[in-house]
């Protein structure tokens, strides 16, 4: 089970990777199998489920989305945490938030997350 320490150390580490921008970093979190959802994935990666699988499929896709905000950070606003799972509510330089769940396998690494966006 999973208790607040671990999932803000998660959280961080996970907000830390996206902000470097550096894609093998990012994907060092990830199952080699995990699986994504999004809404953004009809638009960039036009896959009309919104679901990715594996890391070269959702790293072709996030490496088409870092292109397309060259300047993207995130600020981490909170986090919540179940008995594998964790939730980080965060938002975007453009003032954008979002939320993402996220389901952790064997050593911590993520094998699901899904993403939330509002407005």
């Amino acid at each position: 089970m999973l208790d607040r320490a671990t999932a803000e150390d998660f959280a961080a580490r996970w907000i830390a990777s996206w902000n470097s921008r550096d894609l093998a970093q990012i994907l060092r979190l990830y199952t080699e199998d995990f699986v994504f959802s999004s809404p953004l994935i009809v638009a960039i990666a036009g896959e009309p489920s919104g679901i990715l699988i594996g890391k070269d499929a959702v790293g072709a896709y996030w490496r088409k989305a870092l292109a397309r905000r060259p300047d993207l950070t995130f600020r981490l606003e909170s986090v919540r945490w179940g008995i594998q799972s964790i939730v980080i509510n965060y938002s975007s330089d453009d003032g954008h938030g979002a939320s993402e769940w996220f389901q952790l396998g064997p050593g911590g690494l993520i094998e699901r997350s899904s993403a939330h966006y509002g407005v």
